[in-house]
């Protein structure tokens, strides 16, 4: 049994990664149908957010794989002024629409049900911040950069990504090897803010940075 469901997560896994973006949708909505993602419906005091709300600098927050509206109902209300979130799945959108009228902030949080590997803003559209939290697990490996450099085009000046990963297993406590192998992309082609580890056996880590050419810029000015 260990090793259907094994085989099953990995599967699934897969092709939220690599599969079509009609696969993948049918996936995520079955998931938010049911009580899988629960357990992450509610997670006030987030280390994250501390970050996110001094980046984001009361602008401007982009959300790629936003889920059920965590973030845009939970974050301190003044530390900014608007807000798109983009998922897959129409469930978790209604879901966190709903959370955002609860909370009185359903007119400056915005959702768009999109694939955000394939998503595009308005070219007039600018972020303060653009947040993958724990999203970047299902984007392949081999585009981690690709992606990061096409929404860097949507970054104010001075603006930064926001990235959550879990680097280790928290069984074995051993790295495991995609999350490892994106945060060393984001470490060598990027320009590091700030890094933070926090002490877990799965090692939770969030990193700050932004494309290289805004570092160059600020050091020029």
């Amino acid at each position: 049994m260990y090793l259907v469901d094994r085989t099953i997560r990995f599967v699934n896994g897969f092709l939220l990664s690599y599969g079509p973006e009609s696969v993948k949708r049918r996936i995520w909505e079955k998931q938010y149908s049911g009580p899988k993602w629960l357990f992450r419906d509610h997670t006030t005091g987030d280390r994250l957010y501390a970050h996110l709300e001094q980046h984001a600098q009361h602008g401007s927050i982009l959300d790629l794989g936003c889920g059920s509206g965590n973030t845009a109902a939970e974050l301190a209300d003044a530390a900014y002024q608007s807000y798109i979130g983009v998922d897959i799945s129409e469930v978790a959108l209604e879901k966190a629409r709903q959370r955002s009228r609860e909370c009185g902030r359903e007119i400056k949080n915005q959702f768009v049900r999109a694939d955000f590997l394939a998503w595009r803003p308005a070219p007039s559209q600018q972020f303060d911040v653009i947040l993958f939290r724990e999203s970047m697990y299902f984007v392949p490996v081999q585009k981690v950069k690709e992606l990061l450099q096409h929404y860097s085009q949507y970054l104010r000046e001075g603006g930064v990504f926001i990235v959550g990963l879990y680097l280790a297993n928290k069984q074995t406590r051993r790295d495991k090897a995609r999350p490892t192998a994106m945060l060393r992309i984001m470490e060598t082609e990027f320009e590091v803010v700030e890094k933070r580890e926090i002490e877990h056996a799965a090692r939770p880590t969030i990193i700050v940075f932004r494309p290289r050419h805004m570092e160059q810029a600020e050091k020029a000015s």
